[in-house]
């Protein structure tokens, strides 16, 4: 699920950075005026954003693909408690 969040997040990124590179073409004369004092804190604020970003990719994505996994696992307790899934598996297994 990490490899996911990951990659979504850097697809996200890239789709903000050309949409950007896009409308501020009006800059490009002044890109070494920019880059050159400025590229630490771009980076930061750029390395920051991708980790706020990818902390909330994170959170949809568990509370998309985990739901219920609390109660499910409870379930899965209880049969193993009880012995039927030992049964189950034993039958299965045999066929």
């Amino acid at each position: 699920m990490i490899g996911n969040a990951f990659f979504i997040t850097t697809v996200l990124l890239l789709a903000l950075g050309l949409y950007l590179m896009g409308e501020c073409r009006f800059l490009i004369p002044y890109r070494s005026l920019l880059f050159g004092p400025y590229f630490q804190p771009i980076a930061l604020f750029a390395a920051a954003l991708f980790i706020n970003l990818f902390a909330v990719v994170h959170l949809i994505l568990r509370k998309l693909f985990l739901k219920d996994t609390g109660r499910k696992l409870a379930h899965l307790e209880k049969q193993l408690r009880a012995g039927q899934l030992e049964q189950e598996l034993f039958r299965r297994l045999e066929d």
